[in-house]
């Protein structure tokens, strides 16, 4: 009996602790059975207590989250999912009511039809656009949605202080859900969330390319500081890669032919996922680039992640590389470019020695325009190459 006093919402059974923890009456709705309890695999009154302290602490704070969520309140969007318990036991069963199909539930259908094989971005971006209607105009079913709604929603987004860009992605995404859900469950509807009018152009500011004598600026520091940090930037300045694609580079991304030339595969990976299906690419590394590839497969003998730095956890943390990034870099480039400005770069350096536009879309990764554009598999590496050679500003 000491033992069971001493480790709360425990209860022995044949010598071992169990949890259990009554569900409070206004959240059973959520739950499958008045209260939890499970084995704590243990006949140790102090690990049991531990045990039980630890999922008792986890359980507090996600009903706190599930009270929070069922309440009318500013920022709902936030939260996981942010749909009501009907939605959610519709994303549970697969089931959806079409006669009361609401927004939220509209989410878990796109989410659970087209999001099974999407990163946490696509999901975030569909709870987060939805979640911001639901904040503004109300959860309601799709075909009660009005005109004066999504102005409402198009006011709301404005006074967020979004820019025009911004919105163009939200009300894409709403527009996106709602079509997609109302033809999957066969609701006829004519979404209101299309042609509302706001200026697309407000506080979206344009990405300045970085100048060919800042470029070799950097380089140059680049090669005197020659750390993995540096590395990063070298390579991208002269590839013109995005930023995330070449932070979740293994080293067995960057191959070597029998002439002693470098290449990096741009290929989707389960911690970096790529933007688009063209972004799927080879790029011949030249200029700082390849002393970059030089440099790093030395550092790491070859094997594993390129820049270990930036993956330390299941997901290449681009954020922090661009923030101490764009941070080192803000002395040597004009005011407002960034890393990815040196994309903008790689387009205009590109054009400048005349290459095609569509071997200009393969080195970047662009989606090239023009039924023919999709048939073969693009030009040779060597192609790439040359170009690439023509346009390098390197200073080594």
């Amino acid at each position: 009996m000491s033992e069971y006093i001493s480790a709360p919402h425990c209860f022995l059974k044949d010598g071992i602790f169990y949890f259990q923890r009554r569900v409070p009456a206004e959240l059973r709705r959520h739950y499958t059975s008045s209260k939890i309890s499970y084995s704590l695999r243990t006949r140790s009154a102090r690990v049991a207590s531990a045990r039980a302290a630890r999922a008792a602490s986890q359980l507090d704070e996600y009903w706190y989250h599930l009270r929070s969520q069922d309440a009318d309140l500013p920022g709902k969007h936030m939260l996981r999912l942010g749909v009501s318990g009907t939605a959610r036991q519709a994303f549970e069963d697969g089931s959806v009511n079409i006669d009361c199909m609401s927004l939220s539930e509209a989410v878990v259908t796109y989410l659970r039809l087209k999001g099974c094989d999407k990163g946490i971005t696509f999901h975030r971006a569909a709870e987060r656009a939805c979640g911001y209607v639901i904040d503004t105009c109300g959860d309601k079913p799709l075909t009660s949605y009005r005109k004066a709604d999504a102005n409402a929603f198009r006011d709301a987004l404005i006074a967020r202080g979004m820019a025009g860009s911004s919105i163009t992605r939200v009300f894409g995404t709403v527009r996106s859900i709602i079509n997609f859900a109302a033809n999957e469950e066969g609701i006829e509807l004519t979404n209101p969330f299309g042609k509302v009018y706001y200026d697309r152009s407000a506080g979206v500011s344009d990405r300045r390319p970085i100048p060919a004598e800042a470029i070799r600026t950097v380089q140059a520091e680049c090669y005197r500081l020659d750390d993995e940090m540096r590395w990063l930037v070298a390579l991208v300045a002269d590839t013109g890669m995005r930023l995330a694609e070449a932070a979740g580079l293994l080293c067995e991304d960057i191959m070597q032919d029998a002439d002693g030339n470098f290449t990096a595969r741009i290929t989707p990976h389960p911690w970096r996922r790529l933007k688009t299906a063209s972004s799927t690419r080879e790029v011949p590394l030249v200029g700082s680039a390849r002393w970059a590839a030089e440099r790093l497969l030395d550092a790491q003998d070859g094997t594993g992640f390129a820049f270990p730095r930036y993956n330390k956890t299941g997901t290449t943390n681009a954020n922090a590389a661009s923030a101490g990034l764009n941070k080192w870099l803000k002395p040597y480039v004009p005011d407002g470019a960034t890393l990815h400005s040196f994309r903008h770069s790689m387009r205009d350096r590109l054009r400048a020695v005349e290459c095609p536009a569509d071997i200009v879309d393969q080195i970047g990764g662009w989606q090239t325009e023009g039924l023919g554009h999709g048939y073969g598999t693009g030009y040779p590496v060597a192609v790439l190459r040359k170009w690439m050679q023509s346009a390098t500003v390197s200073v080594a």
